[in-house]
């Protein structure tokens, strides 16, 4: 495969400049996505042998954002529901989360954290961070910050406009507000 193909696509991603028009820079930041997507999903499905993906990320809404309900934490993490509750309970399982009752609503109850689940997150991200340094190495400290910059100023943007679609109400917009929790 030539650099820049992404797989399972027939073209590589169109070499854009300031002067690309707006359509051809949409075009291009969408194959790239694509792709990064895929390699992505690639490293998530490596990750899978130490605990999975979805440990990882219901871990960090309880670790940084604190104790809360299943159904807040499904938005949280633009996960479903049905899939939140089996994660939920293999952390529980295994002592990475304790469930107790709710003391606003003694029906329902809230998911925290244990020392352990604490443990197995600061694990994942120095996991992940040393990973990222390794790959990021190479490249000069502008393009790192740059990089840094524009992804984090498309996250917001990505944000503002998904919790505009969706409303202040909507059914995940606590989840939006994910990107200004640091995991």
């Amino acid at each position: 495969m030539s650099k820049g193909l992404v797989p399972g696509c027939d073209r590589a991603a169109p070499r854009i400049t300031a002067e690309s028009a707006l359509e051809e820079a949409a075009a291009g930041l969408g194959t790239e996505i694509v792709r990064f997507s895929r390699l992505l999903a690639a490293w998530k499905q490596r990750a899978k042998t130490d605990g999975g993906a979805a440990d990882r990320v219901l871990l960090a809404r309880l670790v940084v954002g604190g104790d809360m309900r299943a159904t807040d934490l499904a938005a949280d993490a633009f996960l479903d529901l049905s899939t939140v509750s089996r994660q939920v309970r293999s952390l529980v399982e295994r002592g990475l989360v304790t469930r107790r009752p709710d003391p606003e609503d003694r029906r329902g109850s809230l998911l925290a954290a244990t020392d352990a689940g604490r443990a197995a997150f600061e694990n994942y991200r120095r996991q992940r961070d040393a990973e990222l340094a390794e790959l990021l190495a190479p490249w000069s400290p502008e393009d790192r910050a740059d990089l840094i910059r524009l992804l984090g100023r498309l996250n917001e943007d990505m944000a503002t406009r998904q919790h505009t679609r969706l409303g202040p109400g909507g059914d995940q917009g606590a989840a939006v507000e994910q990107g200004e929790i640091r995991t």
